[in-house]
């Protein structure tokens, strides 16, 4: 009886443990959905889940490389603009396009995510390289260069086939960056608002690059997301703690991009 009991009392430690760390987590991030106010208009970011965010502006509902099939998407307005990053599992999933209501949404693409949509979706997409943009309800569209620069992860993405984006909407303009190291390209951007900052190894980048990234074009608030590894989730209140050393103006804002993990 004894030894159950001893059993007993230390499972339950062990999941007040657990708890207290998932509510210590949780209180540095901001509310699961936020709303940001500029000199003209309102910006509404409903994270998703790591790389997939659903934005409102205007009247018009954005979603960022929508995955996770229909539940993920069960509380948000339908889409009238869709913005697919990359041809990876965790940027585009034909599936979860399927199970949506996207009869009025033009979809923006790199050619590589359009070489494997059907055809029901022809006559909505639009086709950007690297380097072009494209104008939808008074909102702009950039698409910016995303790839890997180490030896070893070259094959993951390949510079040209994705896309990072630039949304100018108002007086607001929002990077998200997709899948890419601290590349020349993200450095150079001037005039961000808000950016939205990959980091997990080994796709991507080190905490300590994206730091030293966003340290060069000065967003003046960052957005960590898509950090989760493999094994490991990537340290955001380092990064935090990297960014505002080097420039303490830098607004680092964390979301919860998993909802359901432990981190």
């Amino acid at each position: 009886m004894k030894k159950v009991l001893y059993v007993s009392l230390a499972m339950l430690l062990f999941i007040a443990c657990k708890e207290t760390k998932k509510e210590e987590a949780t209180s540095e991030m901001a509310d699961t959905t936020i709303t940001t106010s500029s000199a003209s208009d309102a910006l509404t970011i409903n994270p998703i889940s790591h790389a997939t965010a659903v934005l409102e502006w205007e009247g018009t509902t954005i979603y960022i490389d929508p995955v996770g099939g229909a539940k993920a998407f069960e509380n948000q307005k339908k889409p009238g603009l869709i913005l697919i990053t990359d041809i990876h599992g965790d940027h585009f999933s034909l599936e979860t396009l399927d199970s949506l209501d996207t009869s009025m949404a033009k979809i923006i693409v790199p050619q590589a995510v359009a070489d494997k949509m059907t055809e029901k979706y022809r006559a909505q997409l639009e086709i950007l390289n690297n380097g072009d943009s494209k104008m939808y309800n008074e909102i702009t569209v950039e698409a910016i260069p995303m790839y890997n620069l180490r030896e070893e992860a070259l094959n993951f993405h390949t510079k040209g086939r994705g896309n990072g984006y630039i949304l100018s909407m108002g007086d607001q303009r929002i990077y998200f960056s997709g899948d890419t190291e601290d590349i020349p390209e993200m450095r150079a951007l001037k005039n961000i608002d808000k950016a939205f900052i990959c980091m997990n190894l080994p796709y991507t980048m080190t905490e300590q690059s994206a730091a030293s990234a966003v340290l060069e074009f000065k967003p003046k608030e960052v957005y960590p997301y898509h950090y989760r590894g493999n094994p490991d989730v990537s340290d955001v209140s380092k990064f935090k703690n990297l960014v505002n050393e080097g420039d303490d103006t830098i607004k680092v804002i964390q979301l919860d991009w998993y909802p359901d993990a432990e981190y």
